[in-house]
C-alpha cells in the first residue's frame, strides 16, 4: 500500500475513533456536526429506498434519534456513514414488516441468482456519465423504477461510494449477491434510461450511450 492511502485510512480511522468518543459522552456539538455533514446523504439514501418523501423525512428523523439514544454502540471500526445507513435500513424493514409482513430482503430474493463476474474497483462511475441536470434527474427517475434491493444497491455504490464488501457488510448479504443486485440492476437500469430520452434523440445514440453506461457500470464495481 503507497503512502498517501495510508495515510487516509489512518486518518479514516483516526475520525471514526473520535465519532466513536463523543457519541458516548453524548456530545451535543458533535451531534449537530455529523447532522450537517450527512444529512443529505441520509435523506437521499432514504427517498431511494422509500420513493416516499413523507416517510423518507419521518425515517430520517428516526434515524438521528437512534443515533442520539444508542449512539454508544458506534465502536468506530466501520465508517459512520455505513454504521448509520444501516440503522435507516433497519428502520425501513421494520416499517415495511409492520405494513405488509415482507421485509426488504424478501421483496426481490425470489428472483435473485449467484450470477459470477469479475469487477474492477478503481473504474470510473457510471453516473458521472450523466453530468448535466437534465441526466440526473433522468438517471434518478429511472433508479425509482428499479426493485428496491437493486436500486439501493445502486445508491449505495455510486451515490454514496461504499465499497462492496462495506454495502455487503451492511445490507447483510454475501458479497456475491450484492454483486448480483449491482449487475441486475445495472442491466434494469439501461433500458428506462434509454426510454426516458424520449423520441427526439435517434436511437442508435440512445443504444451506444446505453451499452457505454452498463459497460461503465460492470467496470465501477
Amino acid at each position: 500500500m503507497s503512502a498517501i492511502p495510508f495515510s487516509l485510512v489512518e486518518q479514516s480511522k483516526a475520525e471514526n475513533a473520535v465519532i466513536a468518543q463523543g457519541l458516548k459522552r453524548q456530545d451535543a456539538d458533535l451531534i449537530d456536526e455529523l447532522i450537517v455533514r450527512y444529512q443529505h446523504r441520509l435523506l437521499r439514501y432514504l427517498l431511494y429506498l422509500t420513493g416516499n418523501r413523507e416517510v423518507a423525512e419521518d425515517l430520517f428523523q428516526e434515524t438521528w434519534m437512534r443515533v442520539l439514544l444508542r449512539g454508544s454502540q458506534y465502536n468506530g471500526n466501520a465508517r459512520f456513514d455505513t454504521w448509520l445507513f444501516t440503522i435507516a435500513r433497519n428502520l425501513l424493514i421494520d416499517l415495511r414488516r409492520k405494513r405488509t409482513m415482507v421485509s426488504l430482503d424478501e421483496m426481490c430474493e425470489a428472483a435473485e441468482d449467484e450470477r459470477p463476474f469479475e469487477v474492477a474497483s478503481d473504474a470510473p462511475n457510471p453516473f458521472d456519465h450523466y453530468k448535466s441536470q437534465e441526466d440526473a434527474e433522468r438517471v434518478a427517475e429511472a433508479l425509482l423504477t428499479l426493485d428496491p434491493l437493486h436500486r439501493e444497491v445502486l445508491v449505495l455504490r455510486f451515490h454514496e461510494d461504499l465499497a462492496l464488501d462495506e454495502i455487503a457488510a451492511m445490507t447483510r448479504a454475501p458479497l456475491s449477491t450484492v454483486k448480483s443486485r449491482l449487475y441486475r440492476g445495472l442491466a434494469a437500469l439501461k433500458p428506462r434510461v434509454i426510454a426516458s430520452e424520449g423520441p427526439m434523440v435517434g436511437r442508435s445514440q440512445v443504444v451506444a450511450k446505453g451499452d457505454r453506461f452498463i459497460q461503465q457500470g460492470r467496470a465501477a464495481v
